[in-house]
């Protein structure tokens, strides 16, 4: 069905341990749609993709995902940035290419996805510099990149615009709108920033005390 969600949430329970960090959480993410999680640190945004990455088990509830994406190949993931280790140097070409590990896309089309990837972006003028040459927009475009190369329905994007200055943010904002409308491919956006939800989103996830509060923009946010 065209309405079939990606990813949906019921009654979900997650944490660590026996202890839940967010609880009775419901919500679905269909094809297309652009969202925003907001909250402050510590509220559950991140144990929340960590979920949706398959990394944690729910501790209650259900967490249902459409069947063409159980194996997560078709999930793109762009980390915060300062999850990232400088141990490995690596040009910009070699760090998208990482990204179509585990992926469907076929071996003799890799060479090509990674382009494609790159142009997508706008960094294929960038592909043979050292990744940890660039600045923090391009960085930030790379990663989007190595996320893309996996030719994904759903995005996740964890605190994207952080620490970028405001002509960068809006430019990368941008290409996510882009993704959003062209590509037709589902965003999930963390963020603390409410500018960002009501500009750019089309559903909201409000994150306060480990409850979620979820769906379309106007509804929340008002």
């Amino acid at each position: 069905m065209a309405d079939e969600p990606l990813i949906a949430a019921r009654g979900l329970a997650l944490g660590y341990g026996d202890e839940a960090v967010v609880r009775d959480v419901t919500f679905a993410v269909r094809a297309g749609e652009f969202w925003c999680w907001i909250g402050p640190n510590g509220c559950g945004k991140s144990t929340l993709l960590r979920g949706l990455l398959g990394l944690l088990s729910p501790l209650a509830g259900a967490l249902d995902v459409a069947p063409r994406l159980a194996d997560r190949a078709r999930i793109g993931y762009v980390p915060q940035r300062g999850e990232l280790s400088d141990a490995l140097p690596t040009t910009v070409r070699e760090l998208v290419g990482l990204g179509l590990v585990g992926s469907r896309v076929p071996r003799a089309e890799r060479s090509e996805a990674v382009r494609d990837a790159l142009a997508q972006v706008g960094v294929l003028e960038l592909a043979e510099r050292s990744f940890w040459s660039l600045s923090g927009g391009q960085r930030q475009r790379a990663l989007l990149a190595r996320a893309l190369v996996r030719r994904p329905e759903l995005l996740l994007l964890d605190e994207p615009t952080e620490g970028l200055d405001v002509a960068t943010q809006q430019a990368l904002l941008a290409t996510f709108d882009a993704l959003h409308r062209t590509a037709r491919i589902a965003l999930v956006v963390v963020t603390h920033r409410h500018e960002i939800a009501r500009d750019h989103a089309d559903h909201v996830a409000l994150f306060a005390d480990g409850r979620v509060v979820a769906g379309a923009r106007e509804a929340v946010l008002a």
